[in-house]
């Protein structure tokens, strides 16, 4: 009996068609909204039949039920979880064999082991459900599994753990999903996320699914600069869905053109083609008809690649003062229209010659004007460099992206990037917060518009550091996260005591990063309490309390700030590049007596 061969061996000679969509047609098939791989455990026959359907209609390679076997998605404990996913793998390789029996002409039937994204809120959960790939693949890899697949994901980043983890010992396909104009929801292009696979050996193909349809896919997939390292997949949507009845629904009136474009997406290089939602097995069907088989190489490589401009401006606010230390000051947006104190203090900080002006971005989750706005009016009526925050709490990809376009269209071009606070707990049922992703994946996001919409003035965007975070490791971690992701200086907490400015030395040590170092002169025993019990990373101590009185005057409170700034500085001025000024109220005035 002649040996299987494995995928990979196959792919270098053909081409190879995959199934189309589990769930939307278990969806319409069975009439139900349950989960498809609930019917693992369930209803078994219902699996088999689909598979076996598909099987039937052509595909050569058939995707395992358990896209959303996960704890999040089944709402299942880990060890329930992995029996739907030993009988949804089960199912597919008792189908598969079958079906190998029945014809011995019919080609080789390919399980992949399919695995989609695990939804989570925040740092804490995406530790968790990293180590649920891991577990979920280990778990595969116990079944016998041969072929991992990765689909539907916006990015690498969740995932790459568990892919280190299979290595060699599985074929690993990833598939990205990207709208209409190429983007991911975590807001990289299919550019980037292509170039990202490319650097992983372990993976061995990858490319499109679900997001689209196949016209759009195939265009996306023509933008595409690639190499001949890895496999390409593309598995689009049956086209665009209607909701009725709090359903999404596909029409099956394009079948004949969906298979023709897939048939293109093929002859232009794809190595596995297929359907993702709406797609049933009369695509396949279809698909299989008219698929030419033959090896074909990518052809869309060289005509697309980006002319990069001879120079590029730097607009970097530090930009030719590497000899001097550097001063921000940052000034609140007003909670109002009112903005003549700022703007007083905006004229005020000019004749300072301070380096930037920096506009927090709602801080704390409370509404204030918009920073990027605030920004660009500072900027054209002062013409001093300015640096918006820029949150990743109130806005998706797609409002993200817009919005830095109009920043850099209105000639801003440095950012502070922040992950965020969360929305005060008393308006959180009205009020709901978006997180897409955190300071690090949008500081991918401004990496990959600098080198497609930005080329030829590329923005400066830096991150903030917590020295005072319980474990400094993992603040150490986040620092050189965020420097990979192309983030060139540092504004940290306020520094108020020793500790606090050792934490900062030893970051300054362990990273090399350009650092300024936040400094907030408190005004008075009621402001510096406040900070204290109020604001989050802000570390008063008990040390700096003693230099307030509940009856110092307004004069004696800002004296106290000027000195306790002057301390900061003397305690830190051997290893940071700069400082960042916060100041109380916008009491910039102060700022001339602290450089004194």
């Amino acid at each position: 009996m002649q040996k299987k061969k494995t995928i990979r061996e196959v792919l270098q000679s053909r081409k190879l068609l995959c199934d189309g969509a589990f769930g939307t047609y278990y969806a319409t098939k069975y009439d139900t909204r349950q989960l498809p791989e609930l019917a693992n455990i369930q209803h078994p026959e219902r699996v088999r039949q689909i598979h076996d359907e598909y099987i039937v209609a052509g595909a050569e390679i058939i995707r395992t039920n358990t896209y959303a076997c996960n704890t999040a998605m089944l709402l299942k404990e880990t060890e329930e979880v992995k029996e739907y996913i030993r009988g949804g793998y089960r199912i597919a390789c008792e189908v598969a064999k079958e079906a190998g029996k029945e014809k011995e002409s019919r080609p080789e039937i390919y399980v992949a082991a399919d695995i989609g994204p695990i939804p989570y809120t925040d740092d804490v959960d995406r530790e968790r459900v990293q180590k649920d790939y891991i577990e979920i693949c280990e778990t595969f890899l116990e079944e016998g599994a041969e072929f991992i697949l990765f689909e539907t994901f916006a990015s690498l980043e969740d995932i790459l753990p568990a892919i280190s983890f299979v290595g060699d010992k599985a074929f690993i396909l990833v598939q990205f999903s990207v709208n209409q104009f190429g983007y991911s929801n975590a807001g990289l292009s299919a550019r980037r996320l292509m170039e990202e696979a490319e650097k992983y050996s372990e993976i061995d193909a990858a490319g499109f699914n679900c997001g689209v349809g196949p016209g759009h896919m195939q265009k996306i997939i023509r933008t595409l600069c690639l190499s001949h390292k890895k496999f390409l997949t593309a598995l689009p949507n049956a086209g665009y869905p209607k909701a009725v009845s709090n359903r999404m629904i596909f029409s099956d009136r394009n079948i004949d053109y969906f298979a023709s474009k897939v048939n293109d997406i093929a002859i232009d290089g794809a190595d596995i083609v297929g359907g993702c939602c709406g797609t049933t097995p009369e695509y396949t069907r279809r698909i299989s008809a008219m698929l030419d088989h033959t090896k074909t190489e990518h052809s869309f490589t060289e005509e697309e690649k980006r002319v990069m401009p001879s120079h590029q401006e730097n607009h970097a606010f530090y930009q030719g003062k590497e000899e001097k230390q550097l001063i921000a000051v940052e000034l609140a947006p007003p909670i109002g229209s009112d903005d003549e104190k700022l703007m007083d203090a905006a004229h005020l900080l000019k004749q300072s010659g301070v380096d930037v002006l920096t506009f927090p971005d709602s801080p704390s989750g409370r509404t204030r004007a918009d920073s990027i706005l605030m920004a660009e009016k500072v900027s054209r009526e002062t013409g001093i460099c300015v640096m918006p925050h820029i949150c990743c709490r109130d806005k998706n990809a797609i409002a993200m992206r817009s919005q830095l376009l109009g920043a850099y269209i209105n000639q801003i071009y440095n950012f502070l990037v922040i992950t965020g606070d969360p929305i005060p707990t008393m308006v959180r049922t009205s009020v709901k917060s978006v997180f897409n992703f955190d300071s690090v994946g949008l500081m991918q996001i401004l990496d990959d518009m600098n080198e497609e919409q930005f080329l030829k003035a590329p923005v400066c965007y830096g991150g903030a550091i917590n020295q005072g975070r319980k474990n400094l490791e993992i603040e150490i971690g986040r620092v050189k996260k965020k420097m990979e992701a192309g983030a060139t200086f540092f504004l940290t907490q306020p520094v108020s005591t020793k500790e606090s400015a050792e934490r900062l030395r030893r970051i300054k040590q362990e990273t090399g990063a350009r650092i300024l170092c936040g400094i907030m002169p408190f005004v008075s025993l009621k402001n510096a309490m406040f900070m204290k019990n109020e604001m989050t990373g802000i570390d008063v101590s008990d040390e700096v309390l003693l230099r307030y009185r509940a009856d110092m005057t307004r004069e004696e409170g800002e004296r106290a700030g000027i000195e306790l700034a002057k301390e900061v500085i003397a305690m830190t001025e051997d290893f940071v590049d700069g400082y960042y000024f916060s100041f109380p109220f916008n009491r910039v005035h102060m700022l001339k007596d602290i450089l004194k």
